[in-house]
Order: C-alpha cells, then sequence, then structure tokens
C-alpha cells in the first residue's frame, strides 16, 4: 500500500476529505513516535511508504510517556479538529497501520502504548 492509498483508506473509514485523512495520518504518526522508542519507531517506518516514514521521524525524540486522551488532543491540536473528529481519525490511522502494517510489529507498537490504547484500534 502506499501513502496515496493508505490516505484513502482513512478517508474512507473517517468521512474525511483525502487532503484532510492525509493530515490526520501524518499528526497521528508524529503524536505516536513520541510514544515509541526509538528503536520502535524505526522499526514501523521500515514498513511503510517512505512519505509516512517521514512523519515517524519528525515524532521521534525523546520518549514521552502520555494516554490516548493526550494523543487525542495532540492530534487535535495539529488538525483542527473537534475532539470526537480526533478520535475517530486516530482510530483510523490505527486501524489502517493494523491493516498494512505486520502483526508482529504492530503487537509490539502497541505494547509500547499500552493497553488503555487498545480501544483505539478499529478493525474492519
Amino acid at each position: 500500500m502506499d501513502e496515496k492509498e493508505f490516505f484513502q483508506a482513512v478517508a474512507h473509514r473517517t468521512g474525511f476529505s483525502r487532503q484532510e485523512a492525509a493530515d490526520l495520518t501524518r499528526a497521528t504518526l508524529e503524536t505516536l513516535a513520541l510514544r515509541l522508542s526509538d528503536g520502535e519507531a524505526r522499526d514501523l517506518a521500515l514498513e511503510l511508504p517512505e512519505p509516512l516514514r517521514e512523519s515517524l521521524q519528525r515524532g521521534r525524540g525523546s520518549m514521552v510517556i502520555f494516554g490516548p486522551d493526550e494523543s487525542v488532543r495532540r492530534v487535535r491540536e495539529h488538525t483542527g479538529l473537534t475532539k470526537s473528529e480526533a478520535t475517530r481519525g486516530v482510530r483510523a490511522v490505527l486501524g489502517t497501520l493494523h491493516e498494512v502494517i505486520s502483526q508482529k510489529e504492530f503487537d509490539h507498537a502497541m505494547s509500547q502504548l499500552g493497553k488503555e490504547y487498545a480501544p483505539l484500534v478499529e478493525t474492519g
């Protein structure tokens, strides 16, 4: 799946335009990268199309611990979406990630995020 297909999948899940889905995806990946170790962010990036890797790289730095509500708040801050739109968007991005990367890599990333992120994973 290339980045355009990824954005289209997120757009389909959210009802947003492809451009809104692209902005949402980038903001979500940058936010997730803050929550992951450098090694995990790098491993996750290797399974994504090159343009999406850049979003994970931009978010890297010192690992910061925060919960799903703060993740949604940060995505809202980057995108200007409402809380419900941002929550739906983060779910869509995580659900799309779940479909396009290996189960092993997805499980590793989710284990670093923590159990409280599980409700944000949309499937189907």
